[in-house]
């Protein structure tokens, strides 16, 4: 899921907030303005109700990445890598690189979110009884206990990758010692719970009206796309294990030199290696990578007067890999980077080239193949 808003950091983990998250947010605030806390604290003013609506909404969000950080900090502590925590349609999610040291270490990192979600339900629900609260506090702290202790609820559902999949997941994989298997139980559990809400939310749409059925058929198929992610992972995992980023990356590829004006480029490489992209050295010191679609952007008559380094993509934004570093993990770094291409460097020179492509192929053949320079 990808950020479409940077929030910044918190204890060192970087915050985003994706689109969709607005929706859901406006959603929220209609829903509790219009009917939960009217209904909740008759006789407030609208514009109580409103506010009222705002801070839910934003104490809910913030519930939820409290959430997420339950997840991220008992990760680092594991000594997994944070990649972030992005806010968005169906909550949150923790972003991590990298396989599950152990299956302990995953059952600490999954119930470590459900853990900070009841704490919160029980202080909130604690705070609601209290007299000498305002109304609109009142309901909106008895409000947010009930939601947490909602959210823990379902998030607990055996279904992976819900929490409660990934305990499930872990306790299993535990069990047998067979982290395959243990995953494709979790992800069946969660195409049946998939499953299950869209058959009871269509239900309810149709007999009742009810637009919560619409919302319980779209976590269904959240459920359903989700664990088929899951799979997919598993089966990409173990396609490519014991595979290293020096069996599948293209070797002696294509070179260029920052110097070379674009003209030159054209007529000298590319109009007999056309490949999608070509690594810029110095020496045998790479500087960046030049996508040809930046060079076919520029108009012709500037070729000569435009130089490589001016349309490359500088080293500190390629992704730079160890041809002994496992093919799995290049290629989730890889498929995470908007070039999906990284340079093979051995100690500090050029080796090779490596491209999702490059991986998808070994996939559809089961197996790398020499191939040829890129």
């Amino acid at each position: 899921m990808e950020s479409t808003f940077r929030l910044g950091r918190v204890a060192g983990v970087e915050i985003g907030l994706n689109w969709s998250w607005l929706v859901v947010f406006a959603l929220i605030v209609w829903s509790l303005t219009a009917g939960v806390f009217p209904d909740q604290n008759p006789g407030l003013a609208d514009s109580t109700y409103l506010a009222m609506g705002v801070v839910a909404a934003v104490l809910f969000f913030a519930s939820i990445l409290l959430h997420e950080l339950g997840h991220a900090l008992q990760a680092r502590r594991e000594g997994m890598e944070i990649e972030g925590i992005t806010l968005w349609l169906f909550g949150g999610v923790a972003t991590f690189r990298g396989m599950f040291p152990s299956a302990g270490a995953e059952f600490r990192i999954a119930i470590a979110g459900p853990l900070v979600s009841l704490a919160l339900g029980v202080l909130f629900s604690a705070l609601a009884p209290l007299s000498e609260l305002p109304a609109a506090v009142d309901g909106v702290t008895a409000w947010l206990g009930y939601i947490n202790l909602a959210l823990l609820v379902f998030n607990l559902l055996p279904a992976l990758p819900l929490d409660g999949g990934r305990v499930l997941r872990a306790l299993l994989w535990q069990a047998r010692g067979d982290f395959g298997w243990a995953t494709r139980i979790a992800a069946g559990a969660g195409r049946g719970f998939g499953y299950a809400f869209i058959g009871i939310g269509v239900a309810l749409f149709i007999f009742q009206g009810a637009f919560s059925g619409a919302w319980l058929a779209f976590l269904g198929w959240f459920l359903l796309m989700a664990s088929a992610s899951e799979a997919r992972y598993l089966a990409t995992r173990q396609a490519l294990s014991g595979l290293r980023v020096a069996d599948l990356m293209a070797r002696e590829p294509a070179c260029v030199t920052p110097g070379m004006t674009l003209g030159e480029f054209m007529d000298e490489v590319a109009w007999s290696r056309r490949f999608t992209t070509y690594p810029v050295v110095e020496g045998e010191r790479p500087v960046g990578l030049l996508p040809f679609r930046r060079v076919a952007r520029v108009p012709r008559r500037e070729w000569d007067a435009r130089r490589v380094e001016e349309c490359m993509v500088p080293l500190a934004e390629v992704e730079t890999l160890r041809g002994e570093e496992p093919a799995f993990e290049a290629f989730q770094r890889l498929a995470e980077n908007e070039l999906g291409r990284g340079l093979v460097l051995e100690d500090g020179r050029l080796v090779g080239l490596l491209s999702v492509s490059d991986v998808a192929r070994a996939l559809e053949v089961g197996g790398p193949r020499r191939r040829r320079p890129r």
